[in-house]
């Protein structure tokens, strides 16, 4: 079975978390980790994983949700305090949405940071054109537990990334044909650092490209790097299912 490591049920239009998540798991989806990016709808996204089975949630801000939302250590943590919030996230730095003093992106991101350190949760780490200063915070910070969700880097930071602890999660940008980068780091990643995700309803892979994202298509991205790596695809759903619990259920 395979587990959509991010996904974002919510967003999703014209369907219902219940119909998405039963479609995913005819295809095979065993789990969900259903994202938070606006504290404001945290309690949607919870509601979604205390009502369904097999989907997890996680508490946090996405960096491109407005300035004005100001979160502390202590909200964090108290929001993370249920058996169905497994991560703190999504948060990190997005340079390509926003422009300016983003200060406050740096603040928000340890504030973050520093919540999942209290709440023994591992991050979800969101990074666009920003990955120099992601990682020095992160250094900063001491952060050494989550994954760097949509990871679409080179093989040499995907190396520091995980040298400092961390998983990296491949999306449906793997499938592309321009993404002969990310495909590199993709083949040569350790079986027991990498995980598998939608983004839905963003990032659709190959060969629904360009249309909205589900959980169930997580086994196009699983099948794509099987076939890259020379593996089957019951090798990759289960290494990347024990390495979402290693690193979110710790076992």
């Amino acid at each position: 079975m395979l587990i959509d490591s991010h996904c974002h049920l919510d967003l999703i239009k014209n369907s219902d978390p219940e119909t998405l998540v039963s479609t995913a798991e005819a295809q095979g989806v065993s789990h969900c980790l259903n994202v938070s990016i606006d504290i404001n709808q945290f309690q949607t996204v919870l509601g979604i994983a205390q009502r369904i089975d097999n989907v997890f949630a996680s508490v946090g801000i996405h960096p491109n949700t407005s300035r004005e939302m100001i979160v502390d250590v202590s909200t964090l943590t108290k929001l993370a305090d249920d058996p169905n919030i497994i991560a703190i996230g999504e948060t990190g730095l997005d340079y390509f949405r926003s422009e300016g003093d983003l200060t406050w992106q740096h603040q928000r991101f340890r504030t973050h940071i520093q919540a999942a350190k209290e709440s023994n949760r591992p991050l979800i780490i969101h990074c666009r054109d920003a990955i120099e200063d992601t990682l020095r915070i992160l250094r900063e910070e001491k952060a050494n537990s989550g994954v760097m969700h949509c990871f679409v880097e080179d093989w040499e930071i995907a190396q520091e990334v995980m040298d400092m602890g961390f998983y990296l999660s491949f999306s449906g940008i793997v499938t592309f044909k321009n993404a002969k980068v990310l495909q590199t780091v993709a083949k040569q990643v350790p079986l027991d650092r990498f995980l598998v995700e939608t983004d839905s309803p963003y990032l659709a892979p190959v060969p629904y490209r360009g249309k909205t994202n589900q959980p169930a298509y997580v086994r196009h991205v699983a099948e794509f790097i099987a076939n890259l790596r020379g593996e089957t695809l019951e090798t990759i759903a289960r290494v990347t299912t024990e390495n979402f619990f290693r690193l979110f259920k710790g076992n």
